[in-house]
């Protein structure tokens, strides 16, 4: 057995561990891919929607601040421990404005990052960052020779993306420094949870005042743009820190990934509080295992990424996480357990809310709304309170907040017609949150489920038939259908759900069918809907596109949702 580490007790990562997390940070597209297997098939057949300006999907960069104070680019390579290389023809050092790792989001005065890639190396396209007007290149031995020839001063460091997260918090001045920040991580709940604490953070501060970070969207105030990843990469990260701070951000709350933990994405940023709200098997195509998966969730809840930690005791990786943190913590049950600091009591369900008291580590007792059904959010919005309160704000004020969070885009968002059933779509898209959400609504009806559910390529292939089998077992319509094939073949991937359904027991088993088309997957499920009966289309939530053979179609769950149901609303 591995050795602690003097101060965490945490145990010391293996020299395999090591190399993992290693090869990820130079090439996280790679080392997942060499683990998940072959190369995959032909991407199948799906027609179900028209091609899309790709374009205006995926714009690169993050917002800056206006105002930057220039750092002379000795300055950044002292803090590197790197040589300063003048620009050829000159003696003179460049001052750095900006960074970005993205060579089509260079701006004049920045410092472009250019890392080893899957398929190429960032050192590639030196010359074009050098031709947007990047005033110097920071990179590895191997990509140095490549940057040095567009004529810019090259920075070289052995692992440049393990350097750029410091490097661009010191580019902007520390940007995040005085903002309270909260940090929340986990399998299932990462999204519900930052929007009600960022519910709670408006309500004690001002909507003008609080950001957040996350899978489906930032926040800067009022301000909305579409988010391209979980957590954003370092450089993109301080950039947002420092915009915030500009317009007079004092709080925000934002999704911490394990991808970003490992990778260095939050590099240079030290959490308020760090919040953990369940562990299960997700991300296997990254991961070597439940394990090293665990260990990446664990980085978060020390000195180095936070100050105190918020954690759920109903999770068996949770309890674990308490004995392990090199952070003080406070824990939560929305089971009740006695030894939680926080616990809910009085829970009372309904449709599309619950009602609950929290009892707090001194005795008090919070009247508090989850603003969305089912158990799993009680333990969300528990958790989001805790987390405010651990952050200093007022219980009540906090929880008051939370309940006026008028919903989260795709988790259980209701799409209302004017049919006589609910139709709900959301983002569930690993077994335990299917499941979750499958039994949630099932205490809301005495009708039947229809569910349709696909799973995507390119990922975790272990959950499928898990998947396919929590759906079978749990709707009485099983709808099978594709998410995101990507480069897979659809059918190899319904293939698999398909098996999964299939090892139910008949008797356990509902309705089973299988339609690769996601547009005909819906519009057979609202066909089969009764009044009293709950449709829900499960795995894409927020996302308004479907990623088919290298191709993003436009495709909303919502929006194929709400269009079936009036066409079929028309038919009778």
């Amino acid at each position: 057995m591995s050795a602690p580490h003097r101060g965490t007790g945490q145990a010391a990562p293996t020299p395999a561990a090591d190399r993992r997390a290693r090869e990820r940070r130079r090439d996280p597209q790679r080392a997942g891919r060499r683990r998940f297997g072959p190369e995959p098939g032909p991407p199948g057949n799906l027609t179900a929607v028209p091609n899309a300006d790709q374009s205006t999907l995926r714009q690169p960069g993050a917002p800056r601040p206006a105002h930057v104070r220039p750092k002379p680019l000795a300055e950044l390579a002292e803090r590197l421990g790197a040589p300063v290389p003048a620009a050829a023809g000159t003696t003179a050092s460049p001052t750095v404005t900006g960074i970005t790792h993205d060579s089509r989001a260079v701006r004049p005065g920045d410092l472009y990052a250019a890392l080893p890639g899957a398929r190429a190396h960032g050192a590639d396209f030196a010359a074009q960052a050098a031709e947007a007007g990047a005033v110097a290149v920071l990179t590895d031995p191997a990509g140095a020779e490549r940057a040095a020839a567009t004529g810019l001063p090259v920075l070289a460091v052995a692992d440049p993306r393990a350097r750029m997260g410091e490097l661009a918090a010191a580019v902007y001045d520390e940007p995040g420094r005085g903002m309270l920040r909260i940090g929340v991580t986990g399998t299932s709940g990462k999204t519900t949870t930052s929007y009600l604490v960022e519910g709670g953070l408006r309500a004690a501060h001002g909507s003008g005042l609080t950001g957040l970070i996350g899978t489906v969207e930032t926040r800067i105030g009022d301000e909305r743009t579409k988010s391209e990843r979980t957590t954003p990469e370092a450089t993109d990260l301080q950039a947002l820190f420092a915009v915030m701070r500009e317009r007079g951000v004092d709080a925000v709350v934002m999704e911490v990934s394990s991808h970003a933990l490992v990778l260095g994405r939050v590099d240079g940023a030290v959490y308020d509080v760090a919040v953990f709200t369940n562990l299960s098997p997700e991300h296997m195509e990254f991961h070597s295992g439940m394990e090293d998966y665990f260990q990446a969730k664990a980085q978060l809840f020390t000195p180095r990424r936070s100050r105190l930690g918020v954690v759920n005791l109903d999770d068996a990786y949770g309890r674990r996480l308490v004995a392990e943190a090199g952070v003080p913590l406070v824990t939560y049950s929305a089971a009740g357990r006695l030894d939680a600091d926080w616990r809910a009591e009085d829970i009372a369900a309904g449709l599309m809310e619950s009602r609950f008291t929290a009892v707090g580590p001194k005795g008090e007792r919070v009247q508090a709304v989850s603003p969305l059904p089912g158990p799993f959010n009680v333990a969300n919005t528990l958790a989001a309170l805790a987390a405010l309160a651990a952050a200093g704000l007022d219980p009540q004020t906090a929880a008051d907040g939370i309940a006026a969070v008028p919903g989260v885009p795709g988790r259980l968002e209701r799409v209302d017609a004017g049919q006589p059933y609910l139709a709900v779509v959301d983002y569930a898209h690993k077994t335990d949150a299917v499941e979750s959400v499958l039994r949630a609504l099932r205490t809301t009806t005495a009708g039947r489920i229809h569910a349709v559910l696909g799973c995507g390529g390119d990922r975790d292939a272990t959950k499928r038939g898990p998947m396919g089998a929590a759906v079978a077992r749990l709707a009485d319509t099983a709808v099978l259908t594709s998410d995101n094939p990507r480069s897979e073949d659809p059918l190899a991937i319904l293939a698999a759900m398909l098996q999964g359904a299939v090892e139910v027991p008949a008797d356990q088993r509902g309705h089973v069918v299988v339609e690769p088309d996601r547009a005909a997957a819906v519009a057979t499920a609202v066909a089969l809907a009764q009044p009293g009966d709950i449709v829900l289309v499960a795995g894409k939530g927020h996302e308004q596109g479907q990623d088919i053979a290298g191709e993003v179609r436009p495709f909303d769950d919502r929006e194929v949702l709400r269009a079936a149901i009036e066409k079929d609303q028309k038919q009778l």
